[in-house]
């Protein structure tokens, strides 16, 4: 089971911090990711990161978004800087390549 949580409606350049605590008998030497979905649009990748901690993210988030684990806590992070209108959409955690399952995700709304 994945659990995200964290999202809110915040202005252009506020910052919100997205978690994600995964529960169950799932192995977590994946490497894990957040998604976002608009609607009208497929689930993108935003940000990965692998159970050594190496990172990667979509170039429009680069340098504003930070992606974290705690493998014996279950749980991923996403601290999102800088935030603009364009982030808006539910941000979903998931392996990479993803699980079968999703959780319900957490909706981030940003106003210009």
């Amino acid at each position: 089971q994945l659990v995200e949580s964290g999202g809110g409606l915040v202005q252009a350049g506020d910052s919100l911090k997205l978690s994600c605590v995964i529960s169950g008998d799932v192995a977590l030497l994946n490497r894990m990711a957040w998604y976002r979905q608009v609607p009208g649009k497929e689930r993108e990748l935003v940000a990965s990161i692998t159970g050594g901690g190496t990172t990667d993210y979509t170039p429009s988030v680069k340098g504003r978004f930070t992606i974290s684990r705690n493998n014996a806590q279950k749980t991923v992070w996403l601290q999102m800087d800088s935030l603009r209108a364009e982030d808006t959409g539910v941000y979903y955690c998931n392996a990479n390549p993803p699980w079968t399952f999703w959780g319900q995700g957490t909706q981030v709304t940003v106003s210009s």
